[in-house]
C-alpha cells in the first residue's frame, strides 16, 4: 500500500494545534512576552538563563536578586520541565543513549546522544570541552549574539568569553569540518582520510523538531507516520536540557523526527538559545540543520541563521528519481533546489552537506547514478554524505541494502572522477538500534496521544540519529525492528 503524502512547503495548521499550559521556561520569546506583560525588566531574562545552564536542577527561585514580579509571572504560566523522559536506553559500549521523551500533552518523541572520545588521540595542548559551571558568566543584558536585542558586555569579558571559545572548541575552520563527522558520520581511513579532530570526550545531541513528518519519504517510516505536531521551541530546548544530564553536549544536529524548516520559527528561536554566549553557548557551526529542501525556509535560514551548518537531504541525482522517492520533490524541483543552494552558499560561504541513502538493489546507487550526481554537484562547495540503506522488517519497504560494494564504487566515482568530497556513514549504537522512534515503537508505538493513553500507531520512525542497523542516521534514515517486535509491527503506513 502506498503512503499518502501531502507536502507541506511551509508551516501551516495541519497536524495538532498545541498550546502548552504551563508553558516551558526555555522558550525564550514566551518568557520576555511574560516579562514585558508584569513590567519586568528584559535584562533578568538572560540571567536567568545563565543561572540555570550554569546550575541545573535549580530554578528561577534560585536566581540572585531576582525580581519579584518576575518570579510570580514564571510561577503562574511556566515550568522548568514541560517534558519528562520516560525510558534511557545505553548502547553496550557507552556512545549512544537514546532518551524517550513524553511531551506534556502525551505525545513522544526520541533524542539521541553520540559520544566521541579522543583522549587517545589528545595531545594536552587543548582544553576538553567546559562543564557548564565553567563556561563564563555573561554581563546582563538582553539581547543575543545576532543582534536581536541590545548587549552590554565589557571588553574584558568579551575578550575572556572568545578565548574560552577557542580553547573548548576548533583549532580553525578544518576542524569544523572534522567535528561534522563525528557527529553525523564517520569516514574511514581507507576510503580518503580526513584531519582527525584532536581533543578529548565530546558529545553529539540529535533533536527532533516534530512529531511525525509531512514530507512522506517513501524509504523512510517516519514518513508514513504522517505530520501530527510541531514542537515548541522549549519543547525542542528541552531535549538539550535532559541530554545534559547524561553528556557535555558540544554538537546538535536537527535530525531527528520532522522536518526542522516546515517548524521554522520554533527551530529558530531553539537555535538561537543554543547558539547564544549567555545560554549554552555552542558554536553556530556545532549545529546542523537537516532538510530536504523547502527552498523559501532555505534561503530565509541563510539570514536568519548565520554560521549554522546545513544539511541537504538529497537522495537522487534527477528530479524525476527523487521525487518518486521523496514526493515532496514535486513542490521543489531540483534545478530550484540546485540554484537555491547556489545562492544560500553566495549568502552564507558556508560548505554544505549533502546526505544520500544507497536504495539497493538499484534504485539509485548505480554507477549510472554516480555519475549523474558527479554531474549534478562538480564544483559545487559539498561534503557528500553516504547512507547505507538499513533494511526494515516491512513489506511497505520495497528496498534493499545495496549490493556488495556498491557504495564502495560510488565513493570512488564521486570522489575521484568528479572531485566531489565524499564519505560513508559508520556505525554506532548498533546494540541498541540507536535511532529516534524505536522507544516509541515499545511503548506500544503511541505517538499522538492528547491524554498520554492512546494515539495513531507507528512501528517505526526515520527522522533518526542512527538507524537499525546501527548506521548513524538522519531524518530520513530507517531503523529496523527491535529485539522482541514482530515483523508485522515494524512499520504502519498512513493513507
Amino acid at each position: 500500500m502506498q503512503s499518502t503524502v501531502i507536502a507541506r512547503p511551509v508551516n501551516t495548521a495541519m497536524g495538532k494545534r498545541r498550546k502548552l499550559s504551563p508553558e516551558s521556561v526555555w522558550d525564550y520569546e514566551a518568557v520576555l512576552k511574560a516579562f514585558e506583560a508584569v513590567g519586568a525588566a528584559a535584562i533578568h531574562v538572560p540571567r536567568m538563563y545563565s543561572h540555570l545552564v550554569k546550575h541545573p536542577g535549580s530554578s528561577w527561585h534560585d536566581v540572585p536578586e531576582f525580581p519579584k514580579a518576575a518570579i510570580a509571572a514564571l510561577d503562574a504560566g511556566f515550568a522548568l520541565h514541560t517534558t519528562t523522559v520516560l525510558e534511557v536506553q545505553r548502547s553496550r559500549d557507552g556512545s549512544t543513549t537514546k532518551l524517550l521523551v513524553r511531551l506534556q500533552d502525551g505525545l513522544q518523541v526520541e533524542a539521541v546522544v553520540m559520544e566521541y572520545d579522543n583522549t587517545a588521540r589528545y595531545s594536552g595542548t587543548e582544553e576538553p570541552p567546559p562543564t557548564p559551571q565553567q563556561l563564563p558568566e555573561p554581563e546582563l543584558g538582553t539581547g543575543d549574539d545576532d543582534g536581536q536585542h541590545e548587549q552590554e558586555q565589557t571588553t574584558a569579558q568579551q575578550q575572556q568569553r572568545t578565548q574560552q571559545q577557542q580553547q573548548q572548541q576548533d583549532d580553525d575552520d578544518d576542524d569544523d569540518e572534522a567535528e561534522y563527522f563525528d557527529a553525523v558520520c564517520s569516514l574511514g581511513e581507507a576510503l580518503g582520510g580526513r584531519k582527525k579532530h584532536v581533543g578529548g570526550r565530546r558529545s553529539t545531541l540529535c533533536v527532533s523538531s516534530e512529531v511525525g513528518c509531512a514530507m512522506g519519504c517513501t524509504f523512510c517510516a517516519t514518513g508514513t507516520m504522517g505530520f501530527t505536531a510541531d514542537l515548541t521551541a522549549g519543547e525542542i530546548v528541552e531535549q538539550l536540557v535532559h541530554a545534559r544530564g547524561v553528556s557535555t553536549i558540544r554538537n546538535v544536529v536537527f535530525m531527528g523526527m520532522g522536518e526542522p524548516l516546515n517548524n521554522y520559527e520554533a527551530v529558530r528561536s531553539a537555535v538561537h538559545m543554543m547558539t547564544d554566549s549567555r545560554f549554552f553557548a555552542l558554536r553556530r557551526r556545532k549545529v546542523t540543520v537537516s532538510t530536504v529542501g523547502v527552498i523559501p525556509r532555505l534561503l530565509q535560514m541563510a539570514d536568519d541563521m548565520p554560521g549554522v551548518s546545513l544539511a541537504l537531504s538529497l537522495h537522487a541525482p534527477t528530479q524525476e528519481l527523487r521525487q518518486t522517492i521523496v514526493p515532496s520533490a514535486k513542490a521543489f524541483k531540483l534545478d530550484r533546489l540546485m540554484a537555491a543552494l547556489d545562492e544560500y552558499q553566495r549568502r552564507t560561504k558556508l560548505r554544505v552537506f549533502v546526505e544520500y541513502v544507497m536504495l539497493g538493489p538499484d534504485v539509485n546507487c548505480t554507477t549510472a547514478h554516480a555519475h549523474q550526481l558527479g554531474a549534478l554537484l562538480r564544483g559545487k562547495d559539498l561534503l557528500v554524505n553516504l547512507i547505507p540503506w538499513n533494511p526494515i522488517l516491512s513489506p511497505s519497504m520495497a528496498f534493499a541494502a545495496p549490493e556488495e560494494g556498491a557504495t564502495a564504487a560510488f565513493h570512488r566515482i564521486l570522489r575521484y572522477e568528479y572531485a566531489v568530497n565524499c564519505t560513508i556513514r559508520a556505525e554506532k549504537g548498533q546494540d541498541i538500534s540507536g535511532a529516534c522512534g524505536q522507544l516509541v515503537l515499545e511503548h506500544g508505538g503511541r505517538v499522538a496521544s492528547g491524554d498520554g493513553t492512546g494515539g495513531s500507531t507507528a512501528g517505526g520512525t526515520g527522522g533518526a540519529c542512527s538507524s537499525g542497523g546501527g548506521k548513524l542516521a538522519d531524518v530520513e534514515d530507517l531503523l529496523a525492528a527491535p529485539p522482541g517486535v514482530k515483523q508485522q509491527a515494524a512499520a504502519v503506513v498512513v493513507g
